[in-house]
């Protein structure tokens, strides 16, 4: 299984996955979108897939690719950890910085 981390280094890779938000397509759908050959997106759709970043689904003929939302949520929540971790900090940084001043003006 690939790195959510690394497929997320590539705009080509995170710009699929905001398509893929709004709704399902298969692959030409997503080439019209982008610069790239079909083995070159067939590469990315691969490495997204690989992340469990999307999902993919058979359909008769086509393939069609759509976002993975619950491993995309826990991305969210990692930041949103990542964020309220620093606000907590912050938060304590300031509190205590004022109970010192409360103390020096004794």
């Amino acid at each position: 299984m690939g790195s959510a981390w690394k497929a997320l280094s590539d705009d080509n890779r995170r710009e699929i996955l905001l398509m893929l938000k709004k709704q399902h397509m298969i692959p030409t759908e997503i080439a019209e979108h982008f610069d790239l050959t079909l083995p070159a997106l067939s590469a990315h759709l691969r490495i997204l897939k690989d992340a469990d970043l999307i999902t993919e689904k058979k359909r008769g003929k086509n393939r069609f690719y759509s976002l993975n939302k619950e491993k995309t949520l826990e991305l969210i929540e990692f930041f949103e950890n990542m964020y309220d971790y620093k606000l907590n900090s912050l938060k304590e940084y300031v509190e205590n910085k004022e109970k010192k001043m409360r103390r020096n003006d004794r």
